[in-house]
């Protein structure tokens, strides 16, 4: 029902979403609770502290915690943060703050407050609704830049994949893998994971 957080779907597309063309940012960067304002599990260095809620917030909305570690237990905000400030080039630092600031004012003209702000509810269905208008922005005119949502759900995944979680509990792993058989049907290949 609900693409962006099908957690199932989106593991069935993560090896397109590693294979497929990614935002130059990222490739060049890669050679919730009711609360009002949620508490924070990592210091951020680039970020500022509510630009950080609002990463963690929305990363968690992207990959929320089901029978496998969500976002933020990951370490996902933390990544991101590292990643823009370490990784991106100054112009696109300030892309992607732009990106945040718009993203977080657009909430407000959505449902009266800050992203971080609104219910759970309001988030899930502001995040949507904007990945949505995205993705459908996206497939009427490919030459439009890459949103804001886009690269920090691309930053996510990336994120999350990465990581040990993400890659032994998530994908398959195997850390000295047996002997190469080439051309097996896919159903012989594992148990229906990517591989890490």
């Amino acid at each position: 029902m609900n693409s962006l957080i099908d957690r199932r779907e989106a593991l069935r597309k993560t090896a397109l979403l590693m294979g497929a063309a990614v935002s130059a940012s990222t490739v060049s960067a890669f050679l919730y609770g009711c609360k009002t304002k949620p508490d924070l599990n990592y210091k951020p260095v680039f970020f500022n502290e509510d630009q950080a809620l609002l990463v963690s917030q929305a990363a968690e909305i992207i990959l929320p915690k089901t029978d496998t570690p969500g976002a933020i237990e990951v370490g996902v905000p933390n990544f991101i943060d590292m990643m823009v400030k370490d990784c991106y080039k100054e112009e696109d630092q300030k892309k992607f703050l732009d990106g945040l600031h718009d993203f977080d004012q657009n909430a407000i003209r959505a449902f009266g407050n800050r992203f971080i702000e609104g219910s759970p509810e309001q988030q899930l269905d502001y995040l949507k609704k904007t990945h949505d208008e995205a993705i459908n922005a996206g497939k009427a005119d490919p030459k439009l830049p890459r949103p804001f949502i886009l690269k920090l759900k691309e930053l996510t995944m990336l994120g999350y994949f990465v990581s040990e979680p993400g890659a032994t509990k998530v994908l398959q792993y195997i850390a000295v893998p047996g002997a190469y058989h080439g051309c097996i049907p896919i159903a012989e290949a594992g148990n229906g994971k990517a591989w890490a």
